[in-house]
């Protein structure tokens, strides 16, 4: 599976336990860490958890080894290594606060209406 398909199935496993804002941002070219991140948050501990979790599930489902999983047990804000896609799952109030989207505010969005279907 490629970089791109990983982070369209990342974004669509979110969506799957109803997560809010999710974005995928290209940073290929711009960041040496992956191709793609999906952003996204969740109102209560319980459901930053359970998309953190559907997301590591379905990458496990389709071959995909999870490197890292990080700050489930806080579930504050949970990141999903993938490799080439970095999965950053908040509580609403951590994204508030640390705004990825900003830091890279000059790459491509990917939302799930308009690339991903």
């Amino acid at each position: 599976m490629n970089s791109n398909e990983l982070m369209k199935r990342s974004i669509i496993a979110c969506d799957d336990k109803r997560a809010e804002d999710i974005v995928g941002i290209d940073v290929e070219g711009i960041s040496d860490i992956a191709d793609y991140f999906v952003v996204c948050h969740g109102n209560s501990d319980k459901q930053v958890q359970a998309i953190a979790k559907n997301v590591k599930d379905e990458a496990e489902i389709n071959g995909v080894l999870v490197k890292r999983l990080e700050g489930f047990n806080e579930a504050r804000w949970i990141l999903i290594d993938l490799g080439d896609v970095v999965v950053h799952v908040f509580h609403r109030e951590e994204r508030d606060y640390y705004n990825l989207e900003r830091l890279y505010k000059d790459a491509p969005l990917i939302t799930l209406t308009e690339d991903v279907n």
